[in-house]
């Protein structure tokens, strides 16, 4: 199943048999590695991906993303493991003997065809008859929103309009999988946000499984069904965007995938339905206990939750029943218009993040004031701590 970890030391997952229940796997990497000049950027790489789903690999440059997409595509052979499509094994099939489609960053479309042309290219080296050729394009260049534009040529086009004639061409001919490697890299911000929208509306009106490899978390997290958190040549975190960034599987993941507050304690109790977490300055914070890391060993934790889940209140107030809380004092107010967000001081010594919606019901607390921090227990979670470089060497020698 999805995942990569040695199961000895793996972090949890959001991955669950429901997410697969009768649905066709598309592709699948099984204990797939990658090693260049010794160095694995793909390290027992496991994964499925499945019928009509939107799926991103997302993770900083250099994390085997990209790699797996090309390896999935034909474009890498793997060092050692197997890949399957539709169940068949293409471990070493030429990308034009896959059933599969790729939009590269640079489009690479046809400067010397017009749009048309450059959507029926597949087509025509199928030797599709004329009628079924211009029904085909004419039908994707309506879902792509180019309808009019079969004369122009790529220079006569925005980088937009360029990136939804290289998906009209990938998908034209119909592939079980559309490999897309960073497609919206070269657009400016507004647009790239428009075309997140765009691209999920066509990938699901065309029904097609879309792969998407992407180092930006808004993107995966706008269009994904599912995403799988990259580091080091390994997933780290996999399953729908709410569950991974709602309860993080690691540090890593919890600190990638948008913003998150980690405070360091000891596991001292996992009686009942939550785990009790001392932290350094003694106070206490309860965590569900699905989600606490399985232990072995050290009981060091970090614990963590989102800023937004967080309410900031008056020094004396008391938390509501089911609240975790912490004392501290305001550092930085800062005013963003939406809302606002602070910076607190806590006893532990960490310095906690608040966000906070401008609804205009209360005066936002000031600098140097003293605040009680409180959230719901639902919404904390723990981690095992980020094991560092060298740490992480000791164990290869």
């Amino acid at each position: 199943m999805s995942g990569s970890l040695d199961m000895t030391d793996s972090p949890r997952t959001q991955e669950t048999e429901s997410v697969a229940r009768g649905r066709e796997t598309v592709a699948c990497l099984e204990h797939v590695t990658k090693i260049f000049e010794k160095t694995p950027a793909v390290d027992d790489l496991n994964l499925e991906i499945y019928e009509g789903e939107f799926f991103s690999l997302l993770g900083p440059s250099g994390c085997g993303k990209t790699t797996s997409l090309r390896i999935l595509g034909g474009f890498e052979e793997p060092t050692s493991g197997r890949i399957l499509l539709g169940g068949r094994d293409v471990t070493y099939q030429a990308p034009y003997h896959r059933d599969v489609n790729t939009v590269f960053q640079s489009y690479a479309l046809f400067p010397h065809l017009d749009v048309f042309e450059n959507v029926a290219f597949g087509l025509r080296r199928q030797r599709l008859n004329k009628a079924e050729i211009a029904r085909r394009v004419g039908s994707l260049l309506e879902i792509v929103d180019l309808p009019s534009y079969e004369k122009r040529r790529a220079s006569q086009l925005s980088g937009g309009q360029q990136q939804r004639v290289a998906l009209a061409r990938a998908l034209v001919n119909e592939p079980k999988l559309l490999l897309l490697d960073e497609p919206m890299s070269a657009l400016d911000a507004k647009l790239r946000r428009q075309m997140q929208i765009e691209l999920k509306r066509i990938q699901t009106q065309v029904g097609i499984t879309f792969l998407y490899v992407t180092h930006d978390q808004e993107e995966a997290m706008t269009m994904s069904d599912r995403l799988a958190v990259m580091r080091n040549g390994k997933i780290e975190g996999i399953g729908s965007p709410r569950d991974v960034y709602d309860s993080p599987s690691t540090e890593f993941v919890a600190t990638f995938l948008g913003a998150s507050n980690l405070l360091t304690g000891e596991i001292t109790n996992t009686e009942g339905p939550f785990a009790t977490i001392t932290l350094t300055d003694a106070s206490t914070l309860s965590v569900p206990r699905e989600r606490v890391p399985a232990m072995s060993g050290s009981k060091t934790v970090k614990v963590g939750v989102r800023p937004e889940k967080i309410s900031i209140g008056a020094s004396s107030a008391s938390p509501p029943p089911g609240h975790n809380q912490l004392r501290g004092q305001v550092r930085v107010s800062t005013f963003t218009g939406v809302g606002n967000q602070y910076l607190v001081d806590t006893a532990s010594g960490v310095e906690v993040t608040v966000y906070a919606q401008n609804i205009g019901q209360e005066l936002a607390p000031r600098s140097g004031e003293n605040v009680t921090l409180t959230w719901p227990v639902e919404h904390t979670f723990a981690v095992r701590p980020m094991r560092g470089v060298d740490e992480l060497l000791s164990e290869g020698e």
